[in-house]
């Protein structure tokens, strides 16, 4: 959905002194830029739907093949917080145009991939590439645009930022159904490289003059560590038995220790990679722990739904994309109406009537059985994208209106990180407990279903074989426990949202308005 993103400021005059692109030139420029941002927004869940076709296919189990989704994830979150430094230092338009051949690349590694391992290493070198596209896009339509089109520029934007996560499972289930899924990556390739040749030609004549920041090289390595020891302990934990394997605890203990030390050097570093001296401000640090505890559970939400119903309720691919597709079409049009709002109202009422809203059509959602159509599953996700604005769109102008001026570019970043980290870390933690429940629930259930036996006498007397009989017993076992297991997780997960929104009145009532575009956007 829509993506808190760094930005970076604009050189004054824009583009040093160059005149500023009209006509069809400034609106070739703005799509090329605004494809590019859909692109980057769409990899966050064209594969949510493909997983299960990507684990079969490469020999891997499901809970292994959600390493796809949350490889992407990682790699952008770490790219993100510098992508102020690095356009700094080379240039927005190079940057840029750099991290769409890349994603391009690393997009045609992951069609191309025949082992989990590779695909996996080529996701995260797609999401590194991935991370600096969405706030560059934004910053670059925001100087190439005169400024009394800017509202045109945000909308563009916020448009293809809604749209995309909308497209992703649609378009991811129907290549995985029609074609394989190998083109939910190559698909990409085109598409990246076509806005990497007309940003190019279009902006190049724009480029800024470099600022020769030194880079936090300490920081960025203990970044790289704890962030990537932590991800891998919640990966293969489930399949390690967590702390009795020695393997785990080598690597908690190793997040544990990276993430002290980088935020003690953090802190005190004169040019850190992340300002973590923003979290002093009650306001912002109040406004993103509402953000990264609602966003895990919204995303352990959508990575759960799709692998339900494609393993467990007969559907395929293309049909879960266009069940889980309805909660981004109502987000969609919504959204207009409440950045409107935003800009009158406390932004905390309206952060906590969303985010309460999508706690309590999760508990809605707790009590679904096995005999569902597909509108009963869709309605409930197509009333939970009315909420969904009312919870991304305030946050960001809530956390910026709570930092000084010169942090927001900062805030943003470190906003968006937590954000995106929150994502994949909830994606590990839903399939380890999905999983564990289906287990638990199947060996209480073997113990009381049928206790009669008059199920059992009954497939006897039709006639089939003992083995058959089993077999359809356990069929039917497993199918409850599945449902059992996806119901506790909706009601673990709607309490989650709940207390999220009570976390949002720990901020102080913002003093100032911000633009939601402002620091990067919505």
């Amino acid at each position: 959905m829509s993506q808190a993103q760094a930005s970076v400021s604009a050189p004054t005059p824009p583009f040093g002194g160059n005149a500023p692109l009209s006509g069809g030139m400034l609106w070739l420029a703005a799509l090329a830029l605004a494809v590019a941002n859909f692109v980057a927004v769409l990899n966050l869940t064209i594969a949510n739907v493909a997983v299960p076709n990507i684990a079969g296919s490469l020999g891997a189990t499901t809970s292994q093949g959600t390493w796809v989704i949350t490889s992407y994830a990682v790699g952008e979150a770490i790219t993100v917080p510098l992508t102020g430094w690095l356009a700094a230092r080379f240039g927005a338009v190079r940057v840029f145009v750099g991290s769409a051949i890349a994603f391009a690349v690393f997009s045609a590694i992951c069609g191309l991939a025949n082992s989990l391992g590779l695909l996996v290493v080529a996701r995260i070198f797609q999401g590194f590439s991935g991370g600096p596209l969405m706030p560059l896009s934004q910053t670059l339509l925001m100087r190439i645009f005169p400024k009394d089109k800017a509202a045109a520029a945000i909308g563009l934007w916020s448009m293809t930022t809604l749209v995309a996560p909308v497209v992703g499972p649609i378009l991811g289930g129907w290549l995985c159904d029609d074609y394989s899924w190998h083109w939910v990556f190559i698909i990409n390739l085109p598409i990246a490289l076509a806005c990497a040749v007309f940003s190019w030609k279009l902006l190049k004549a724009y480029r800024e003059a470099p600022v020769r920041n030194p880079i936090d090289v300490v920081g960025l390595v203990l970044l790289i560590v704890w962030v990537a020891a932590l991800q891998l302990m919640l990966d293969e934990g489930k399949d390690l038995d967590w702390f009795a394997s020695t393997k785990i605890v080598a690597l908690a203990i190793t997040a544990l220790i990276g993430f002290a030390a980088f935020v003690i050097w953090e802190w005190y570093d004169e040019h850190p990679v992340v300002d973590l001296r923003v979290f002093r401000h009650r306001g912002f640090s109040a406004s993103v722990l509402t953000i990264s505890l609602a966003f895990a559970a919204f995303f352990g939400v959508s990575v759960l739904t799709p692998l339900w119903l494609q393993n467990f309720m007969g559907y395929t691919a293309t049909q879960a994309g266009l069940a889980t597709a309805w909660t981004g079409v109502t987000a969609f049009f919504v959204a207009p109406i409440v950045a409107q709002a935003a800009s009158k109202a406390d932004p905390r009422k309206l952060v906590f009537v969303g985010v309460v809203w999508m706690g309590g059509v999760t508990l809605w959602r707790a009590i679904a059985t096995t005999d569902m159509g597909f509108w009963d599953i869709s309605i409930p996700l197509l009333v939970m994208g009315f909420a969904l604005p009312f919870f991304f769109i305030p946050t960001t102008g809530l956390a910026l209106a709570s930092v000084e001026e010169r942090e927001m570019d900062s805030a943003a970043g470190l906003m968006n990180f937590l954000r995106t980290l929150s994502g994949a870390f909830a994606t590990s933690v839903v399939t380890t407990a999905w999983s564990d429940g289906i287990t638990r629930n199947h060996a209480e259930l073997v113990g009381i279903s049928d206790s009669d036996r008059s199920v059992r006498n009954m497939l006897d007397q039709s006639g089939m074989a003992p083995d058959a009989v089993n077999q359809a017993l356990d069929y039917l076992i497993t199918g409850q426990s599945v449902m059992l297991a996806t119901n506790q997780l909706m009601w673990a997960i709607g309490i989650a949202f709940l207390v999220a929104a009570s976390v949002i009145w720990l901020a102080p009532k913002p003093s100032r308005v911000i633009d939601p575009a402002a620091g990067g956007g919505h």
